[in-house]
């Protein structure tokens, strides 16, 4: 599903093979695990598993895996 289909403060994982990020957010990959907060315009506001925040592109193929940690 799209990370914009998604409901916010989920945990999810990337499916998509061409992650996009804005220039100034950590670079994200295929089958990394997010927090999700919620969307902001064109990107997303997650957290990796060190806390870092990250923006992924709204809409970035994602599976939600609710009720997994890190």
């Amino acid at each position: 599903m799209k990370l914009y289909e998604v409901k916010p403060h989920s945990k999810i994982k990337i499916i998509d093979k061409d992650v996009k990020n804005p220039p100034v957010s950590l670079e994200q990959n295929t089958d990394d695990i997010l927090d999700f907060e919620h969307i902001d315009g064109m990107y997303s506001l997650c957290y990796d598993k060190d806390r870092n925040p990250v923006h992924i592109a709204a809409w970035t193929e994602v599976e939600v895996l609710n009720g997994r940690t890190i």
